[in-house]
C-alpha cells in the first residue's frame, strides 16, 4: 500500500546523504557543473534502490523517494550556498 508519509520521511532522511555524495563528486571535478542536478537525481535513485532491503517500502516507492531526495539535495545545497554569500 502506498503511504505518502513513509515516502516523504524516507526522502527527507536521504537528502543530506545525497547532498554529501553530490558535493564530493562536484569537488572532485569528475563531472561538469551543469550536469550536477542530473547526477543528484541519479545518485538519489541509486541510493534509494540500495536502501530498499533495509526499509519496509516497495522498490518503486524507494526509487521515487530517492529521486525526490536527489532533486531536493540540489535545492538544499543552493539555498545554503546562497545564504553564505
Amino acid at each position: 500500500m502506498f503511504d505518502m508519509n513513509q515516502l516523504l520521511l524516507f526522502a527527507s532522511s536521504f537528502t543530506p546523504i545525497v547532498t554529501a555524495v553530490v558535493q564530493a563528486i562536484k569537488t572532485a571535478n569528475i563531472i561538469p557543473t551543469r550536469f550536477i542536478p542530473l547526477v543528484a537525481l541519479i545518485t538519489g535513485v541509486v541510493l534509494g534502490a540500495g536502501a530498499q532491503p533495509l526499509v519496509n517500502i516497495d522498490l518503486v516507492q524507494c526509487l521515487w523517494a530517492g529521486g525526490l531526495a536527489g532533486l531536493s539535495s540540489v535545492g538544499l545545497f543552493e539555498l545554503v550556498s546562497r545564504a553564505r554569500n
